[in-house]
């Protein structure tokens, strides 16, 4: 049976993180566009629940936003908060990673805005059947696209144990990977693991209750893990930020959120190989062909204040870094 929050409006069940600061670090691309005499275009490329676009096209009327998810639930929920603005809005089921192919397709020849907020979303959290939460019992899923592709169930039953341990100690960071792995292989080998519930229990036997006490719930990382191998979410990460900073105008601007170290290190990558001169070191004069085509925003990483925290509690992990393209090549 659906819990309560999920009978619940987008607007009342979805508080966006660090939203002022996103929309104001996408104003100067906007207004740009503005100013040119054009329609601005911005790409939401983690629709959601659709919070964050609410409120650029609240704030900007002469935009038009493309909202992309791979989530078919969460394109219900966000195109019924945004249909006061169907005029104004494309949304389209698809991976961010698509984004210079969704552009293209709807005739748009460049963008002035792209927002990423990533990891997994309030309402994947909150649907306590797609069995994204440690906190829950449910089916062992985690597909942001319930459409398609392995579940969560199909990669701790099936994988060995040391594609599991990679998985677990790679992308979860768990420094008890091997401990888990083990246990998940012995526990399978017995009966199936069909669930959140008894995939924690797993864990539970084998992580050292101190550990717990010192570093959270004993299978947050490990649960992180399983979500970014079944949504190959940094591989698509990889594709998505270059292909993002590829589509957009001059002074367009790419504001990405990300919640682990895995996401931001990509990003901040992408952002500073974009930002660095190609200039030879002691070159006395940098050519055109040298200079480069973006500038970062952002000093490091900005976190959240302690009243954005106290707002939304999701917002604690949260970590924000945004890059402007100043120069584009023929």
């Amino acid at each position: 049976m659906p819990n309560q929050d999920s009978q619940r409006p987008a607007s009342e069940r979805h508080v966006p993180v660090l939203l002022d600061r996103c929309v104001n670090l996408l104003a100067p691309g906007i207004e740009r566009a503005n100013a040119e005499g054009r329609r601005a275009i911005v790409v939401d490329c983690t629709l959601g629940m659709g919070g964050h676009s609410e409120a650029i096209l609240q704030r900007f009327e002469n935009l038009h936003l493309i909202g992309l998810d791979r989530d078919e639930q969460a394109h219900e929920l966000a195109g019924a908060r945004l249909a006061p603005f169907q005029d104004r809005i494309d949304l389209v089921h698809a991976v961010y990673d698509e984004i210079a192919d969704v552009v293209e397709d709807l005739g748009f020849p460049g963008i002035d805005g792209v927002l990423f907020d990533l990891g997994v979303s309030s309402l994947q959290l909150d649907e306590r059947e797609r069995g994204f939460a440690y906190s829950y019992d449910a089916p062992l899923d985690m597909r942001m696209d319930t459409s398609v592709g392995p579940t969560a169930e199909d990669l701790v039953n099936d994988l060995d144990r040391d594609e599991l341990l990679r998985i677990i100690r790679q992308w979860g960071e768990e420094k008890f990977a091997g401990r888990i792995s083990t246990a998940i292989v012995e526990a399978r080998a017995k009966s199936r693991i069909s669930t959140t519930a008894e995939l924690v229990e797993v864990i539970r036997s084998v992580v050292p209750a101190a550990a717990a006490r010192n570093h959270g719930h004993p299978a947050k990382r490990t649960f992180q893990a399983l979500r970014i191998a079944v949504n190959e979410e940094l591989d698509v990460l990889e594709r998505a930020i270059p292909a993002a900073m590829g589509a957009l105008n001059i002074g367009g601007r790419v504001v990405v959120m990300s919640y682990h170290s895995l996401e931001d290190k990509i990003t901040k990558r992408h952002f500073v190989q974009g930002s660095t001169s190609s200039a030879p070191p002691g070159f006395p004069v940098e050519l055109e062909e040298h200079k480069a085509e973006y500038k970062v925003l952002t000093k490091g990483t900005e976190k959240p204040s302690e009243h954005e925290i106290a707002e939304n509690s999701r917002a604690a992990s949260a970590r924000l870094r945004a890059v402007e393209r100043v120069l584009k090549r023929s």
